[in-house]
């Protein structure tokens, strides 16, 4: 895997172009494959999204076994494009990550910046199951974020996806038991465009002053 410093970033649209244009996709060419480097770049950029105190606890399952792609895809209501798409990501997380040696998340700061923050992180964490769980989602949904658009700039077309059954899939992924499944995304070219969007709310409705 490409390590992030190394990743050369020249897009060929803007942030502002990739978020207007990515949409949601759900027929993709079953036929094309994404190569090795393409993966590694969009999974250097997927590791380069925010964390809180810097715990990175996604897990990124890169499933590109054509049966276990298969399975998954038989508990995620059958949707095409789990299977068909160039490749399937399965966003996980790691809800114990921030006890897992939290000394290397803080190791090239400051001694002052490591001596406050690597404690303060189980101080904030431990015996807080739902703050964990509901970390590793919020995490998860802002690498999902940067996998798209980092695709979208790539010249790929992407789905966001939580239509499956967690358990089946943590099952058919051999998670471990402190680990969860947040979402899945897909990944490849699109074999048509868009529907017209359904329906967006206006501003106002919103986008709230302060209070509501």
């Amino acid at each position: 895997m490409n390590d992030t410093k190394s990743i050369n970033v020249n897009p060929a649209i803007s942030v502002t172009q990739a978020i207007v244009k990515r949409r949601s996709i759900k027929a993709f060419d079953p036929h094309h494959r994404m190569t090795e480097e393409e993966i590694a770049k969009l999974m250097s950029l997927a590791m380069l999204s925010p964390t809180a105190f810097n715990i990175q606890n996604w897990r990124f399952v890169v499933v590109t076994d054509p049966v276990l792609r298969q399975q998954i895809r038989s508990v995620s209501w059958n949707q095409a494009q789990v299977e068909e798409a160039s490749l399937l990501i399965v966003l996980t997380a790691d809800l114990k990550s921030w006890a897992k040696q939290p000394e290397r998340y803080w190791q090239n700061a400051p001694k002052p910046v490591q001596d406050y923050l690597v404690p303060a992180i189980g101080a904030y964490y431990k015996d807080k199951e739902q703050v964990q769980r509901d970390e590793g989602m919020r995490s998860c949904g802002m690498a999902a974020m940067t996998i798209m658009l980092a695709a979208k700039e790539m010249g790929y077309d992407t789905c966001p996806m939580d239509g499956f059954d967690f358990d089946a899939v943590g099952k058919l992924l051999n998670l471990p038991a402190d680990h969860t499944p947040a979402m899945f995304v897909v990944v490849g070219k699109a074999l048509k465009e868009a529907s017209a969007r359904g329906g967006q709310l206006t501003m106002n409705e919103v986008v709230i002053q302060n209070k509501f």
